[in-house]
C-alpha cells in the first residue's frame, strides 16, 4: 500500500453511515449481505446506500459479488490488513514492543 491509497482508504471511512456500513460488514465476516439487508439494518435509504458503497469499494474497502439479481457486498479484510500494515509498519522506530498495546486493545474489544 502507497499513502495516497491509505489517504483514499480513511477518507472513505471518514463519514458516519461509512464507518458503519463498513463495521457492520466485518462483524458478518466471512459472509457477505446483500444490499437490501444492509439498507434495512441500518435504515439507509437505498439511494443514498449505493452511493456510500461506491465510495467503499472505490477505495478497496469492500468486493461485491452478484447473486442472481442482487449484489451482495463484503468487507475486504486484506485490505484494511494492508491499510493498518502500512500505518505500522516505522511503528517505534523498530521497537515492535512497544506496539503490544495495540494488540492488546484489540483482545479487549
Amino acid at each position: 500500500m502507497n499513502q495516497i491509497k491509505a489517504i483514499e482508504a480513511f477518507a472513505a471511512l471518514a463519514q458516519d453511515s461509512r464507518m458503519t456500513i463498513y463495521r457492520t460488514l466485518v462483524r458478518e465476516e466471512p459472509n457477505s449481505l446483500p444490499v437490501g439487508e444492509i439498507s434495512k439494518r441500518l435504515d439507509i435509504v437505498p439511494s443514498t446506500l449505493s452511493g456510500h458503497l461506491a465510495v467503499l469499494k472505490r477505495a478497496g474497502l469492500l468486493k461485491s459479488t452478484r447473486h442472481k439479481r442482487e449484489i451482495h457486498y463484503s468487507a475486504d479484510i486484506a485490505a484494511m490488513n494492508e491499510l493498518v500494515g502500512f500505518m505500522l509498519q516505522d511503528c517505534c522506530n523498530g521497537q515492535v514492543e512497544n506496539c503490544a498495546q495495540i494488540l492488546t486493545l484489540l483482545d479487549h474489544e
